[in-house]
């Protein structure tokens, strides 16, 4: 009689590396004969992906792994991530774990007591979504006052180009049509691959997406947060040379105040930031520029709040990110009084989130009649009969359509109108996407046309 194949049971929580982390875990679990537990089936082996950017994380962590092992007392709970590498003893008396992995890049041989044996040279698909992380790099060096990652990430090290091509080529091959390059310091990406060789042997994150942008297949690419500092010329000249690259970037204010920004160990100031949000809009066609945004970091004053809502504003961000300041035990700032009522830091919040939405609609009105990529993600709750996913200058668009259909795929709307929550437009051409599917026998071809989208993103 053949044993039942053992069952696992993967969770993340966190950032997009950490997304990506898991899925190359559950694939290598896959490949040493595990399967997937079911919603109410209970797993041999759970696998936790922790994040400690802020003490809420370290919580949600701790919640998680108890609540897990009350659904699968009998099961052996292996813990990675960063929140198991800042307090791994923390981590190993929670009830039902019997691992915990401080370094994430040894995590398969950490996971070998367990059966684990396979050795995956990265990822061939992205479950649960429909656009695909790809990790490039891992580590960061520059020590914010406020931040705890560079403590539990310290080593700076970026993937192959030929490896990352490989795992490109997969995804696109799975059905990904949209590459989310991402990194725990995507602008450091190719420093180390570079370090002692000449110049002219130099690997940067440019040269990665010249690379990626001659291989075949129908997918863009979209980079993840950078560093404003790190958005050279060179990068945006590759972004404007290459169709595939999606015109929007995630560069981080974090506060316009100089005052603040140098309490925070920012490499950069106001005035810089702003003149980098300009030259990269005189060089793409009205690019999407996002970002974060700390309220209430300790010593804010009203002046130093009212410097950071004239830079988003000059910097015309189309979407924000707002964070209200805690404080993170083993950070420097930390060791500073945290003088701003939480009633202020709400309030600031709220403001900059009007902001939001007052610069969000402007820029949404500069794309009325243009031509938007857009990769459908699903039915659009709020207007049945309709579709919706996230364009390629990252606003929310919806359009008619069937969404089985047309999930995950790339499609051409001409934008007419806007929402409170985006964009509505007509696909083109309009009449293929109206109709639900036509039937068809199980197995057999659909007869729905998708238009072609080798258009310039």
């Amino acid at each position: 009689m053949t044993a039942a194949m053992p069952t696992c049971r993967l969770l993340t929580l966190g950032c997009k590396v950490n997304q990506y982390e898991t899925q190359y875990v559950k694939e290598a679990l896959e490949a040493s004969g595990y399967v997937e537990a079911g919603e109410e089936q209970p797993a041999d082996l759970c696998v936790v992906n922790t994040c400690t950017v802020t003490a809420e994380g370290d919580a949600k962590s701790r919640q998680l792994i108890r609540r897990l092992h009350q659904h699968n007392p009998r099961s052996a709970i292996v813990v990675m991530g960063c929140y198991a590498t800042r307090d791994p003893e923390a981590v190993g008396r929670l009830p039902g774990v019997a691992k915990v992995v401080t370094d994430k890049a040894c995590v398969l041989d950490e996971l070998r007591p367990f059966g684990v044996t396979a050795r995956p040279a990265g990822i061939s698909r992205f479950d649960g979504h429909q656009r695909a992380f790809v990790k490039v790099q891992d580590g960061c060096l520059l020590h914010c006052s406020f931040c705890i990652i560079p403590q539990v990430r310290p080593t700076v090290r970026s993937r192959p180009v030929a490896e990352i091509v490989e795992e490109v080529l997969r995804l696109v091959a799975a059905g990904h049509q949209e590459i989310v390059l991402t990194g725990i310091h995507l602008g450091h990406y190719g420093i180390d691959l570079s370090r002692g060789r000449p110049r002219s042997q130099w690997m940067r994150l440019w040269h990665l997406l010249e690379a990626l942008g001659e291989l075949p297949g129908d997918f863009r690419v979209r980079l993840s947060s950078l560093e404003a500092a790190e958005a050279r010329d060179d990068l945006i000249r590759a972004m404007a040379t290459q169709p595939r690259v999606c015109p929007h970037l995630h560069l981080c204010l974090q506060s316009g105040s100089d005052r603040i920004l140098t309490a925070m160990r920012r490499r950069y100031r106001r005035s810089g930031f702003v003149e980098r949000c300009r030259r990269i809009r005189e060089a793409l066609d009205r690019p999407a520029l996002s970002t974060d945004v700390i309220v209430g970091f300790p010593g804010e004053t009203d002046e130093d709040f009212e410097a950071t809502c004239r830079v988003v504003r000059e910097a015309a961000f189309s979407r924000l990110h707002v964070f209200s300041y805690s404080p993170r035990r083993g950070t420097s700032a930390a060791l500073l009084a945290d003088d701003v009522p939480p009633a202020v830091k709400a309030q600031r919040r709220e403001r900059l989130l009007e902001l939001e939405r007052e610069l969000a609609d402007r820029y949404y009105r500069s794309l009325l009649g243009t031509k938007l990529d857009v990769l459908v993600e699903g039915a659009d709750s709020k207007r049945p009969g309709q579709v919706r996913g996230t364009s390629c200058r990252y606003a929310a668009v919806a359009f008619p359509g069937h969404a089985p259909a047309l999930v995950r795929r790339r499609v051409p709307v001409r934008v007419t109108g806007v929402t409170i929550d985006g964009l509505f437009g007509d696909p083109e051409p309009v009449a293929e996407f109206l109709a639900p599917p036509i039937s068809r026998r199980p197995g057999g071809p659909s007869r729905i046309a998708l238009p072609l989208v080798g258009f310039p993103a």
